[in-house]
Formats: C-alpha cells, sequence, structure tokens
C-alpha cells in the first residue's frame, strides 16, 4: 500500500506545473475559415517567428487535400521553409533542409536501363 501511494505522489509531482524558462509567445496572426465542407484555410504567425499557412480541398476518397507552408527561425537567423502537399498520393514535403539520397553513379543508371530494356524482351533470370 505504501508503494502505491509513493507512486501516486511521484506521480502528482511530476504532472505539477513546472517553471517556464521563456516567456509567453504573443500570437500576431490566427485566421481561420471553414466552409464546413471540407474547404478550408488557415494562417498563423507567432512573434517568434513561427508561421503556418494551409488550404484544404475535398478529396477524391473522403480525405482532405492539403497545401501548405509552415517557417520557423533557425539558430543562425535565417528562417526555415517546409512546404508540403497532403493528398491521395500521401504527404510530399519539400525543403531544401530536407534530406536527399546521394545521386547515383553514372553507370548505375545505364544498368536500370538496361535491366528495364530485358524485362521489356520478356528476358528473366533466376
Amino acid at each position: 500500500m505504501q508503494i502505491v501511494i509513493l507512486a501516486c505522489l511521484a506521480a502528482m509531482a511530476a504532472a505539477a506545473p513546472q517553471p517556464q524558462d521563456s516567456p509567453p509567445v504573443a500570437i500576431l496572426r490566427d485566421d481561420r475559415q471553414d466552409s464546413g465542407e471540407g474547404n478550408f484555410n488557415y494562417a498563423f504567425e507567432a512573434e517568434n517567428g513561427i508561421s503556418v499557412e494551409a488550404s484544404g480541398s475535398p478529396g477524391s476518397e473522403g480525405q482532405s487535400n492539403i497545401q501548405g507552408v509552415y517557417r520557423f527561425p533557425l539558430d543562425d537567423g535565417t528562417v526555415a521553409e517546409v512546404r508540403y502537399v497532403a493528398d491521395d498520393n500521401g504527404f510530399r514535403p519539400e525543403s531544401p533542409l530536407l534530406p536527399t539520397p546521394h545521386p547515383l553513379p553514372a553507370h548505375v543508371h545505364e544498368l536500370l536501363r538496361i535491366a528495364e530494356d530485358q524485362r521489356a524482351r520478356g528476358i528473366t533470370f533466376k
């Protein structure tokens, strides 16, 4: 029983509000429009440089198709920007900050072309 009481006290202490190291951030802009039919737009901007904009429309399978962008300041003073589309084909972000795979060497492109040609002619390997 003492262990249960001790565990409850520890949980209460962990859930207690923690002191904040930084002051609250003011919201400079918060625009929202929703037609109720799946069409919507919103824009949000905070004084710390974070901003979000998105617009949506109904998708063919009942989902929302969304196009948007979010921005946030980096430690070096520049602003990071990520543009995205979320639709039937999934979530597709675009940004120079996102990692990309290394380009394939030239000979690999030639090997892929040869393999595609062989598949088209019905050549298979076991």
